[in-house]
């Protein structure tokens, strides 16, 4: 409404609601679907006055009808029915309220739901949130479980007195909401962000003990389905539901079929788990004697060998053969020297024999100039030449005589 106006010329509040409802009534009937959350039928009454919630949001908004129009559904619908409303949007200037006057109402089947389910199912899993590789595994042994359920409800007590009954020191941090009508969304939504954002948390599990198509709807709903898959914390869905499963238990990373059943699957058996190890114990006891057994038998065995029972056998026995090895050694050694000793006298005799001295000692000499050169030919000596004469015993000059 493109208006004119300022601190000095305002508009009234009656002119401004005046105008809201002109441009409202220019609107035309649409179909709107919600969850009846109030629902007034006054006796006598020829008016009819609910209220339609969005299940998913915390939105509401008012709706009226001719109680003819209603009596028409009034057997089939009732406060928390889903409906869908053929309305036309109006506006009640006196006190600026907007609201939707119903010319029909038709109520939600079951069969109209589980098929927009099945939409909704089918147009998620396509974007990846049911993958099994975006499944995140439990811890072993959760120091702090998250829990969203009804505030006293059996789920609560089922699942908090069979963890501990399994392991008695577990621990739960208890979020309280609404698990069915339209607060149920935003509570558990909330209550699973903030269990997320918990460090110490290390499991969520969401649980409700069963109920009918129209009651488990909130853990069908895309908000809370995208709030799971965006959890960093593993997500367990106990949904006490067998025949339709919610959407909760294809995105969640585990599903129980009983709050009891998430109880078993999130912590484990303390008694089990001691029969468990008193098994391994046993096992490696037996292992450790068997192995003891063994390295005591070979070593038995290693003693009784005849070199462990008199080590120094062996060393006498090598003794005798190195006696008899060095007095070979020996007779080998004298042999070859009184060889060698033979064959050096032998060849002493002979070069004694060859030698010049022996010539000299059978009455030969050596005639020596005096450069001391020896005399070979009577030519190479001249008349009255002095020459020494070299003998056995020694030497002596003579002169030639020519």
């Amino acid at each position: 409404m493109g208006l004119n106006t300022s601190a000095d010329a305002p508009l009234p509040v009656g002119e401004v609601s005046r105008l809201i409802g002109g441009w409202i009534d220019r609107l035309g009937a649409i179909w709107v679907e919600g969850q009846i959350t109030q629902l007034s039928r006054r006796p006598g009454a020829g008016v009819v006055f609910l209220t339609l919630r969005d299940p998913s949001h915390d939105i509401s908004v008012a709706v009226t009808c001719y109680r003819q129009v209603f009596d028409t559904v009034a057997d089939v619908v009732s406060e928390g029915a889903r409906v869908v409303v053929l309305a036309k949007p109006e506006w009640y200037a006196p006190r600026g309220q907007l609201s939707l006057r119903a010319t029909e109402i038709r109520p939600v089947g079951v069969g109209e739901l589980l098929a927009r389910l099945e939409q909704l199912k089918k147009a998620l899993g396509n974007e990846g949130l049911f993958a099994a590789e975006r499944k995140k595994a439990l811890p072993f042994l959760p120091h702090l479980v998250g829990l969203v359920c009804g505030r006293a409800s059996a789920a609560e007590r089922d699942v908090l007195e069979n963890a501990r009954r399994r392991w008695p020191a577990v621990r739960f941090e208890v979020r309280n909401v609404a698990v069915q009508g339209v607060h149920a969304v935003p509570q558990v939504v909330q209550a699973v962000k903030e269990l997320d954002d918990l460090d110490e948390v290390d499991v969520i599990v969401v649980a409700r003990g069963g109920g009918s198509v129209e009651d488990l709807l909130p853990f069908s709903d895309e908000q809370l389905v995208r709030a799971v898959a965006a959890c960093r914390t593993p997500v367990v869905s106990a949904i006490g539901h067998e025949p339709d499963r919610p959407l909760l238990d294809y995105v969640a990373d585990l599903r129980a079929s009983t709050p009891t059943d998430a109880a078993k699957k999130v912590v484990p058996d303390v008694g089990e788990e001691y029969e468990r190890v008193r098994l391994l114990l046993d096992r490696a006891r037996r292992s450790v004697h068997t192995l003891v057994e063994r390295e005591e038998r070979g070593l038995a065995h290693a003693l009784a060998r005849p070199s462990m029972e008199d080590p120094h056998r062996m060393i006498d026995e090598r003794a005798d053969h190195v006696v008899s090895l060095v007095e070979r050694a020996r007779r080998t050694l004298g042999h070859l020297l009184d060889r060698a000793d033979s064959e050096l006298s032998h060849t002493h005799a002979r070069v004694v024999g060859l030698s010049p001295a022996a010539t000299l000692r059978r009455g030969y000499a050596v005639l020596q100039r005096a450069d001391g050169h020896v005399v070979r030919d009577p030519g190479e000596v001249t008349a009255d030449e002095t020459l020494r004469a070299r003998v056995a015993e020694g030497e002596f000059t003579v002169r030639v005589d020519v």
